[in-house]
């Protein structure tokens, strides 16, 4: 059986390279062949070597995901994966909000005080008011006029998305 070659792009060098380190730190001894493939894909953000050559072989490539944007916004995140301050930098705060607007139910209306409730449940710095304002303004959810009902706006999330959540679920204690 010939070989196929695989090519990969790395948006971030400096990035995929620290992700790769700890990979190689954590693992005991030196990792066999196929640990190291799975090591490569998952440091360029893919879920292990069968998920990168599934998408390589696909005709629409993936996006490419923003590790050091992952990596700045899960530091804004507690354990739980609870958003404990909201970033100073604008371009941390859309995903942010991609965090919670991945709480929220399709399809449901949430009324004011249900929306409260679930922000404040996974935000704890107190403000939901200026969640639910950028969540709206950012359209990620659309209110009625008059602000009392509360509904997710279905929409293709960003690739970070993901990774955002995988990180801050998997942190370590």
């Amino acid at each position: 059986m010939s070989r196929q070659i695989q090519s990969m792009t790395i948006a971030d060098l400096s990035a995929f390279a620290r992700t790769l380190r700890e990979q190689i730190g954590k693992h005991d001894g030196l990792p066999s062949h196929v640990e190291m493939l799975n090591m490569l894909a998952r440091a360029a953000g893919f879920r292990n070597f069968q998920h990168f050559k599934a998408a390589s072989a696909t005709a629409v490539p993936l996006e490419p995901v923003d590790l050091k944007l992952v990596e700045k916004v899960s530091r804004h995140f507690d354990r739980q994966g609870v958003l404990m301050r909201w970033p100073a930098k604008n371009s941390l705060q859309p995903l942010c909000l991609w965090a919670l607007w991945s709480h929220m139910e399709p399809g449901r209306d949430y009324s004011d005080a249900e929306n409260t409730a679930l922000l404040n449940a996974w935000a704890s710095f107190g403000d939901h008011a200026l969640l639910r304002r950028a969540m709206a303004d950012m359209g990620y959810v659309d209110r009625t006029p008059d602000g009392r009902t509360y509904r997710r706006i279905e929409q293709k999330p960003p690739g970070e998305l993901s990774a955002l959540l995988k990180k801050i679920t998997t942190q370590d204690a």
